[in-house]
């Protein structure tokens, strides 16, 4: 564990407009981890310059003499508010407890300043810092954390153009099987399975009216491919989707897969997957890596994506540096406005 810093600083910014150089570069210097911060502030700076509506965001970073480590944000998303996300310049190794707790209480003070506490809805961010932040926020506020059953405990990996399984494409032309972008006559069935996505989500449920309308923004912003399947002497219809939403110029994030219970054990997630990769990693607007997330105790989807050629997901394989475990814990229902 490196020495304990003597001396920490915050500073808290309100406009992405403020943000120094210090903090582009802390972000980009790690793009995988980054994804849950640097996508949507490159958004809103893109945004400020067109003279664009931005909706409300807060960043808070903590620094010692290193420079920069820690990077708050408090930002919203088309469908809602994001939980507080939290970036480290840190390897996940130095993330020791006695390391970390001053920069978190730090952290912590300049946000109870910053935003009403009903704001802080949960907490994202690489394991070891979730669980101080939650310890953390409870003590300086008395609102209880969920800690002990997690929203979602999951692992990060990531696929990059050496590591995508080459294989073609497995197509099945009897069951009339398509890959491609979502077109806006997808809209109703990507809804459906938006609603099926949130309903095994607890307690990011939404009712079918709000599925169906993330649906209509993921088709706009062409963030989501479809699987299409057609049973002999059946209409054609949407087997399994792969959404996109948080890419920055290096690095795009899968935010969900989902597919319908009629076309599970088929393949349909895998193989779209594989072929959303590919597009990332080979296309007009070519990343460098694919980053997800994968919930621990999801072996079907581990084996899946480990197939595909995401890192660190292979039972009996190596650790694999930036394979690590991440977490969200949130706050009182009775206490904070849950968000999406």
């Amino acid at each position: 564990m490196p020495a304990l810093p003597s001396t920490l600083f915050t500073n808290i910014y309100y406009s992405v407009k403020e943000l120094p150089m210090d903090v582009w570069n802390a972000l980009q210097s790690n793009a995988r981890n980054a994804n849950i911060i640097l996508p949507q502030t490159s958004k809103a700076l893109a945004a400020v310059s067109a003279n664009r509506a931005t909706s409300p965001a807060v960043w808070i970073t903590c620094s010692s003499s290193s420079g920069i480590e820690f990077i708050l944000a408090v930002t919203e998303g088309y469908m809602g508010s994001y939980p507080i996300f939290i970036y480290t310049t840190l390897p996940f190794d130095a993330l020791d407890e006695d390391y970390i707790r001053p920069y978190i209480k730090m952290l912590i003070r300049a946000l109870d300043t910053a935003v009403f506490r009903r704001r802080v809805y949960s907490v994202f961010a690489a394991e070891p810092i979730t669980l101080a932040f939650a310890q953390e926020w409870t003590r300086l506020t008395g609102i209880k954390n969920y800690a002990e059953n997690p929203f979602y405990a999951a692992k990060i990996s990531f696929c990059t153009a050496e590591s995508l399984d080459k294989r073609d494409d497995t197509i099945d032309v009897s069951l009339g099987y398509k890959l491609r972008p979502a077109v806006a006559a997808d809209i109703p069935a990507i809804g459906e399975l938006c609603f099926l996505f949130a309903d095994e989500s607890f307690p990011f449920r939404l009712t079918r009216a709000r599925a169906e309308e993330e649906a209509t923004l993921l088709v706009e912003m062409n963030q989501v491919w479809v699987h299409e399947a057609r049973l002999p002497g059946q209409p054609k219809e949407i087997a399994s989707i792969v959404a996109f939403t948080r890419n920055s110029d290096m690095v795009a994030t899968i935010t969900k897969v989902c597919t319908n219970p009629k076309w599970r054990r088929r393949g349909c997630a895998g193989r779209l997957v594989r072929r959303v990769c590919k597009y990332l990693l080979n296309g007009p607007n070519r990343k460098e890596s694919v980053v997800l997330y994968v919930a621990h105790d999801n072996r079907a989807a581990n084996y899946v994506y480990h197939r595909v050629g995401f890192a660190g997901l292979s039972n009996n394989g190596p650790a694999v540096q930036g394979v690590d475990p991440w977490l969200e814990v949130g706050f009182d229902f009775a206490e904070v406005d849950l968000g999406h």
